[in-house]
């Protein structure tokens, strides 16, 4: 049987497309060398791999064109299955039967966190091949580093509901949880919601209890702040007051 091939985690910027002058403080030049080399690609979306693909290429000179690549798309099973497509994690794996070196690529951040491309590296597993994870961004991680909460307990919760009234009641809920258990609660965020999502907050937790935004990670209009919700409610006490965070991509951290 010929030797598998390995998939490479790749992780993609969170959002400096076309700044290529930036890839060096986000990726490190071996997993930039590393990506540089691969042929066959799963992205999550095509658009935003071929700019990170491209500005690799301006760091370390990529092997054959993204033209010549060989690159195919994975949103998940469930979203997948949505709008009729029947494709197998298998199905695009097959690269790594014939011996094939593989890259995984999120849409943003690192693969197989908050992404669909956990499907695919358990497929991997699954069919003995090797999987390595390279070093880059992961949003969810940098906003907990910078947020002075409890590092030592967390857990990720993905997206909220969006109904106002079970947006409410999980925050309350994930507030009793922290509390209990000592635990930083951390979630995301659609940006154009981001706003929705602070008044939520200002308006059903309770006033001692922290919360971190961490916005623009890793980019030039970075903005981290950690505060209690009494303090917020100050700074922001109406959804006019915090139309600046409207569209940016934001990490929410709370530690009652």
């Amino acid at each position: 049987m010929a030797k598998l091939g390995t998939l490479f985690l790749v992780p993609n910027t969170l959002g400096i497309e076309g700044r290529t002058e930036q890839l060096p403080w986000v990726l490190p030049a071996e997993t930039i060398a590393c990506a540089s080399k691969l042929k066959h690609w799963i992205v999550e979306d095509a658009k935003t791999a071929r700019a990170l693909l491209k500005a690799i290429d301006s760091a370390s000179p990529l092997t054959c064109t993204i033209q010549e690549m060989q690159m195919s798309e994975w949103r998940g099973a469930a979203r997948n299955a949505k709008y009729g497509d029947s494709v197998k994690p298998t199905d695009l794996l097959k690269p790594l039967l014939a011996g094939n070196d593989m890259g995984l690529m999120s849409e943003a951040g690192v693969p197989g966190v908050a992404d669909p491309g956990a499907e695919l590296v358990l497929a991997a597993h699954k069919l003995g091949a090797q999987v390595k994870p390279l070093v880059g961004p992961s949003s969810i991680l940098l906003g907990l580093m910078a947020s002075g909460l409890n590092g030592q307990r967390f857990a990720f919760q993905g997206y909220l509901p969006h109904d106002t009234h079970e947006r409410s009641s999980k925050l309350k809920q994930l507030e009793i949880e922290s509390r209990k258990l000592q635990q930083t609660q951390i979630w995301i965020e659609t940006p154009y919601r981001n706003t929705a999502m602070l008044m939520a907050c200002i308006n059903s937790l309770a006033p001692q209890t922290q919360l971190c935004l961490g916005i623009d990670l890793s980019l030039p209009s970075e903005m981290i702040s950690t505060l209690p919700i009494a303090e917020w409610r100050k700074r922001y006490p109406n959804e006019v007051a915090c139309a600046s965070l409207q569209n940016r991509p934001t990490v929410f951290l709370l530690l009652a």
